[in-house]
């Protein structure tokens, strides 16, 4: 099976260790890093829908996109998924697996393998470039990532384990997606004192995080193994749901 996950706005600005690879859209990635290290603070602040500190760190970093050291994809982000997926502790023999098998999605690079080399940048999918014809660089992005990621898959046993976000899903056709290949999306619930189940974010991206890591450790050979995942409470629910949109349920609301 293949794997989407999502990239995380956190970033560290380097790691212990080297990438071992090249992000497969690596050329177009220069070239919209190269647009976006002309603009000023101002406009950055504008595009990236930011406040005028972060669009300043962003400016320096786009200056040195070529200059600064390369991170693996899968060390490089801080945010709330990547922290339960502790990539930083994972074995040689999952990150081997990771490699051939997990997708980071990304607004700069498109689609990234875990060790591929990036370094730290920020991109909204709203960005709009010369480069990108002026359209939102995610629209842009649609006709050059679809078919890479549906060859992937059919390359692989036709699964697609969907732990991205749905922002993130108009980078690609995603009509064409679910029609070409099996689309499984595990949806995480919170069980409310009332008993309604509500998708709380801080909770989903843990989760979608923790769940990778389950499946780069345990490998499973088909996406039923998946109701075997559970996590801080979160447990598959049967009852709920279908085979293309497990439900795993947490019994109680807690503050995380």
């Amino acid at each position: 099976m293949q794997i989407l996950l999502a990239n995380a706005k956190i970033m560290y600005e380097k790691t212990e260790r080297k990438p071992l690879s090249t992000p497969h859209f690596q050329s177009v990635a220069n070239t919209l890093a190269a647009e976006m290290a002309q603009m000023d603070v101002e406009e950055l602040t504008r595009q990236l829908d930011c406040n005028g500190k972060i669009a300043a760190t962003n400016r320096k970093r786009y200056q040195d996109f070529h200059a600064a050291e390369k991170m693996p994809a899968i060390l490089a982000y801080n945010g709330q998924a990547y922290k339960h997926l502790r990539a930083n502790t994972l074995s040689e023999e999952a990150l081997a697996y990771a490699q051939e098998h997990l997708w980071i999605t990304c607004f700069l690079y498109g689609l990234l393998r875990p060790l591929d080399g990036i370094v730290p940048y920020r991109m909204e999918h709203c960005v709009t470039l010369e480069a990108t014809r002026d359209k939102p660089v995610n629209q842009f992005w649609k006709d050059k990532l679809t078919q890479v990621l549906i060859d992937s898959v059919k390359a692989d046993d036709g699964i697609l384990i969907h732990l991205s976000t749905e922002e993130y899903e108009h980078l690609f056709d995603w009509k064409r997606v679910c029609r070409e290949v099996k689309v499984v999306h595990p949806l995480f619930y919170v069980r409310q004192k009332d008993g309604n189940l509500k998708i709380q974010t801080v909770w989903a991206k843990s989760c979608r995080g923790a769940m990778t890591r389950f499946i780069l450790n345990n490998r499973p050979v088909t996406s039923q193994e998946l109701t075997a995942f559970s996590y801080e409470g979160f447990e598959y629910t049967p009852r709920l749901g279908e085979e293309l949109f497990p439900h795993f349920v947490r019994g109680n609301s807690t503050t995380f």
